[in-house]
């Protein structure tokens, strides 16, 4: 799984159509940036389902209103969630409301066949002349039609401070669903402790390209994040230290639950991880009991792995797995239970199967479903469990078999490739952030792979999804968060969301290029690729 595998050191498409009536707009004053030409309908990513230019579109105005159904609780919180989005650049009031009428931005959720033939989060954008509709069968479906409809704007939209319009949308009809209904991106917030606000910032970028899992690896050989009632130290005392000392820190019951409600407001389930039996060190200090020989090892700041492991044939391990996982499900409204399992290398193959043979029955017994990094399809997973492969163009032979023989027998897989999907990698050896076990992987290297075809022999149908970790232990602030995941990030989306049909390095790193400005509206300062043809190159 992971991004620290050796003992490394720390260092300090759809095409691209033309829409009709693209024009330039008057230059800006002083100090505000100038409005670009339109973007073309489905210049966006990730690339949509299918994109037709039609007619001169849509223009947000100050007399724009943002119309939703009387008593739709669901479309009026999108619809407020669009006014927030709308309303400081643009200076306009933006009402949302729900009287009658057929002008301004409609949102609808609605039932009817044409919408539910594009699935729980699929959604359809009519841009035209006085109004803008979007239409969903679901909440998810609405709000992801927003995040569309926010691409197709000027990328001074994301500005807090009021900015030169006009607030043109290109003219035409997007219709667009996922390819896979796993996409993600993993948070290491043990390496380095992230806070709240960090947290719900990483999930705002998230979502504004289609994700809809956040996977938060809470526990980790240099902290243990997450207040548990029954076993109190393992915050307070395992929680206070990180990667080269630091003080560490730990969430309390209710910023975590504020953290999966704002995830949840953007669309995101948040998977927790606690990881075991090997990453245990943190509570092996926290608890002496947990170790074999009854001693508590001293909390550790570096970044060697694979030397720590609860004792699997003490009853204790047991209470304390179920006491974890009942309070953490408890908090987790989402389906799945991350449990880890990876370079467990100080306990046995057959204390590993005996350990997972035990502790997965714990999670469906608090209602939830088993998820775990590869080495899980090694120890009998169980029926709905889903494994996660981090594997690389180095891993051997006999452990990605293992990895599809499982699949073949119904184990469901999300893909994590690390030479791939790892955005705590270097992007070339002179960058100055990240690891580099599984190698540099640079923009284009991180795109240009299909998840249906990666594993040879895993039937198709079995591949979930796709999730991009960022592991964190050469990473602990938010520019350094930042830098790593843009622009990669916004690859494993469209890989998780577009269809196979629109892969095209040449022409997404195009697309890809045009995100530059919106991310520099939004404070993102990003790695810029020589492979990207960045505005201004």
């Amino acid at each position: 799984m992971r991004s620290h595998r050796r003992t490394t050191r720390v260092l300090g498409s759809l095409l691209l159509v033309a829409a009709a009536g693209i024009s330039s707009f008057a230059a800006a004053p002083s100090g505000a940036a100038a409005s670009p030409t339109v973007t073309p309908l489905g210049q966006i990513v990730p690339a949509p389902l299918k994109a037709e230019p039609a007619g001169p579109g849509f223009e947000i105005t100050a007399k724009t209103r943002i119309r939703v159904e009387k008593g739709n609780a669901a479309e009026r919180r999108a619809g407020e969630y669009l006014a927030d989005v709308l309303r400081p650049a643009t200076g306009y009031k933006l009402p949302v409301t729900d009287s009658g009428g057929s002008d301004g931005i409609r949102l609808r959720i609605s039932a009817e066949p044409a919408n539910k033939a594009l699935g729980a989060e699929g959604y359809r954008v009519i841009s035209a002349r006085g109004s803008l509709t979007i239409t969903s069968w679901s909440d998810a479906g609405l709000f992801h039609g927003i995040q569309t409809v926010r691409q197709q704007l000027p990328a001074a939209l994301e500005k807090k401070t009021r900015q030169r319009g006009p607030w043109r949308i290109a003219g035409g009809t997007i219709e667009d669903t996922p390819r896979y209904g796993y996409r993600g991106t993993m948070l290491d917030v043990s390496r380095h402790f992230f806070t709240v606000d960090q947290v719900k910032r990483y999930i705002d970028q998230a979502a504004l390209y289609k994700l809809n899992k956040l996977h938060l690896h809470l526990s980790d050989d240099q902290g243990w994040r997450i207040a548990i009632d029954s076993w109190p130290r393992l915050a307070s005392y395992g929680g206070s230290t990180q990667v080269g000392g630091g003080k560490g820190g730990y969430y309390t019951k209710a910023q975590y639950k504020e953290i999966v409600a704002y995830a949840a407001s953007r669309h995101l389930e948040v998977i927790p991880e606690i990881d075991m039996p090997g990453h245990t060190n943190a509570a092996l200090s926290s608890y002496a009991d947990l170790n074999c020989n009854g001693v508590a090892p001293p909390l550790y700041t570096g970044t060697e792995v694979g030397f720590s492991s609860l004792c699997v044939k003490k009853d204790v391990t047991y209470d304390f797995v179920d006491d974890v996982i009942r309070e953490l499900a408890a908090l987790t409204p989402g389906e799945y239970l991350h449990i880890g399992g990876d370079e467990a290398h100080s306990t046995s193959h057959e204390d590993f199967v005996a350990f997972m043979e035990k502790v997965q029955p714990v999670v469906a017994k608090y209602g939830k479903k088993v998820m775990g990094w590869h080495q899980l399809a090694g120890a009998n997973p169980v029926k709905g469990a889903v494994v996660q492969y981090w594997g690389y163009d180095k891993t051997g032979a006999a452990e990605r078999e293992e990895v599809v023989n499982a699949a073949k027998n119904g184990t469901k897989l999300v893909l994590s490739p690390a030479d791939r999907a790892y955005i705590d990698h270097k992007y070339t050896k002179d960058t100055p952030l990240g690891l580099s076990w599984a190698g540099y992987v640079e923009v284009e290297r991180s795109y240009d792979w299909d998840p249906a075809t990666y594993l040879q022999g895993a039937p198709a149908d079995s591949v979930m999804g796709v999730e991009a970790p960022l592991w964190t232990e050469t990473l602990s602030t938010s520019a350094h968060l930042d830098y790593m995941a843009f622009p990669r990030l916004p690859g494993i989306a469209e890989l998780g969301w577009s269809p196979a049909a629109t892969h095209d390095w040449e022409k997404y790193k195009v697309r890809l290029a045009a995100q530059a400005p919106r991310w520099d509206a939004l404070g993102i300062g990003y790695y810029k690729s020589p492979q990207v043809p960045w505005p201004g190159k």
